[in-house]
């Protein structure tokens, strides 16, 4: 027996999350929506490793941010960039995943870091 309905229900409180939020329900067998749930589940665990993943590469950023400064290098390194995005699309074909879409990403985190190094610049001015 579970002491705690929010527990029974799959919802945490502190966030108001709902796992089992869905405009499926009444549409789809209820057996097809527990096995849905359940990789629902699996994703939300691999999303919220992506959230902390991503805050600790953001704490190394900052430090290469910092280091940049001090030193008056400039914010962007194209040469660096260039071989990330030739090193992640070789890991994206090597784990199925497309490789334009993790050049993409990978695109869209660079130009927050690089935001970040010329607001660090800024501020050490």
């Amino acid at each position: 027996m579970i002491d705690d309905p929010a527990a029974e229900t799959g919802q945490n409180p502190a966030s108001g999350y709902d796992p089992h939020a869905s405009s499926l329900q009444g549409e789809a067998d209820p057996a097809v929506l527990e096995e849905l749930y359940a990789i629902r589940g699996s994703i939300d665990n691999f999303d919220a490793t992506l959230v902390y993943l991503l805050a600790e590469r953001f704490k190394c950023t900052q430090r290469v941010g910092r280091l940049k400064a001090e030193h008056s290098l400039p914010p962007s390194d194209p040469g660096r960039e260039a071989a990330q995005i030739k090193r992640l699309r070789t890991l994206a074909e090597d784990a199925e995943l497309d490789p334009a879409f993790a050049e993409k990403f990978l695109n869209f985190i660079v130009s927050e870091v690089i935001q970040h190094h010329r607001a660090i610049a800024a501020d050490r001015s």
